[in-house]
């Protein structure tokens, strides 16, 4: 025998078949769109920031300092109110000063792997026509173990530029716009002069700014190019587990003083672009449900309006207003909990469905949209479904049970 609660409840629900099977559809789609699109826009953010792990350092430690020092001036005149003119301020030569030191204490440290680089700019000349890059000078062999472009690499290798003294490896979209090839030559215009590269190597990481805008050569040609012998300006460095980014970049910080930005400082920008995009997506699908919650909240006032009667009965017989309540709190979670379990199968087949989607600028062939389905995904929507459900429940339902029933009861007779 059913509890009196649930028994009046689905008596309600099967009177109003097609008012229940609208609500229940209501919050199906709700769930449905909640699993699909939310699983989707995080796999992108994940596929995004998978990328930018696998292709950029976890750590950078670069010629900078976080607090500029004082000037001479402002260190003899603290308290001093100043107005100077014409007097340019110092600027120490650039480039780590100490360089051997942190590498020979970067190579006790377990799990860390680095390559000393040296960046700077340089134009590309190529058919009459000038490409602004941003060089690395790097390391190759240390390169293999502190980043993934070995893995990137699409032809030559990190083999080919250790053995060729004027070699570089440039980006796919570069080559592309080139029209160059492996054993082209490039002119090069640079701070330290003119000079003629060969191309033994293309790679391709996905990222546009990467792919069209860097390109890699020796540290010591580099450095000749650059006018900056035996400088180093940066050292990049990959950690074995990079949940350790952040506190291994603050003590190299403060034991050596140069800046040691780890990856999710460098990328912060992007980062609070997913924060916002989560929240906006988010706050749309729970609006949405939302919404869904409405055809709840009508079936159970327009019951309340037409048993008011029969309600105050049940009132004047001794019934409490708590299982009053209970009653219509009951019929809104069977609607929640139907809708809420038809979206999950829902949106796990609308899932897999845009997973089979090819994915617009794929870099890869037969790449398609990432969508993350994950079990608690489908928690989060259905419990989200379930208390937008006992909420527009429980507004009609505390109306009914707040009634008089003797005036109810006066006015029917």
């Amino acid at each position: 025998m059913l509890p009196l609660s649930l028994d009046i409840a689905l008596s309600h629900i099967r009177s109003r078949k097609r008012q229940a099977l609208v609500s229940v559809l209501g919050v199906a789609i709700g769930v449905g769109f909640f699993i699909a699109l939310s699983g989707m826009m995080n796999g992108f953010q994940d596929y995004y920031r998978t990328e930018l792990i696998e292709s950029n350092p976890h750590i950078v430690i670069s010629d900078e300092y976080r607090t500029p020092a004082l000037q001479p001036l402002e260190g003899a005149e603290k308290d001093a109110v100043l107005d100077i003119k014409r007097v340019l301020p110092r600027d120490p030569v650039r480039g780590l000063a100490n360089a051997p030191r942190i590498m020979r204490a970067l190579d006790l440290m377990p799990g860390v792997h680095y390559a000393p680089t040296l960046s700077g700019q340089l134009l590309l000349r190529r058919a009459g026509r000038d490409y602004a890059v941003s060089a690395l000078g790097i390391a190759p062999l240390k390169e293999e173990r502190a980043s993934n472009l070995v893995r990137d690499m699409n032809q030559g290798s990190l083999a080919h530029l250790a053995a060729a003294a004027d070699g570089v490896i440039i980006g796919a979209k570069l080559a592309e716009k080139m029209q160059a090839g492996i054993g082209d030559t490039l002119a090069v215009a640079a701070r330290g002069g003119r000079a003629t590269l060969r191309v033994v190597g293309i790679f391709k990481t996905g990222l546009e700014q990467l792919d069209a805008g860097r390109v890699y050569v020796n540290l010591t040609k580099q450095q000749a190019m650059q006018g900056r012998a035996r400088i180093v300006n940066q050292i990049r460095i990959r950690l074995a587990d990079i949940r350790q980014s952040i506190p291994m970049a603050e003590m190299l910080e403060s034991r050596f003083g140069y800046k040691a930005a780890p990856w999710e400082e460098t990328n912060s920008r992007i980062l609070s672009v997913f924060v916002l995009q989560n929240f906006i997506i988010y706050s749309t699908l729970t609006a949405i449900m939302l919404v869904a919650g409405f055809g709840i909240y009508n079936i159970i006032s327009t019951v309340v309006g037409e048993k008011a009667r029969d309600i105050a009965i049940m009132r004047s017989i001794g019934l409490p207003a708590p299982a009053i309540v209970r009653m219509f709190l009951v019929q809104g979670l069977i609607v929640g909990t139907i809708g809420a379990l038809a979206g999950c199968v829902m949106g796990y087949f609308m899932a897999r469905g845009l997973a089979m989607v090819p994915a617009p600028g794929a870099t890869e062939p037969g790449q398609t949209l990432r969508v993350l389905i994950q079990g608690w995904r489908f928690v989060l929507a259905g419990g989200i479904a379930l208390l937008i459900a006992a909420w527009a429940a429980w507004l009609p339902a505390r109306r009914a049970a707040r009634t008089n029933p003797l005036n109810i009861i006066r006015g029917a007779t």
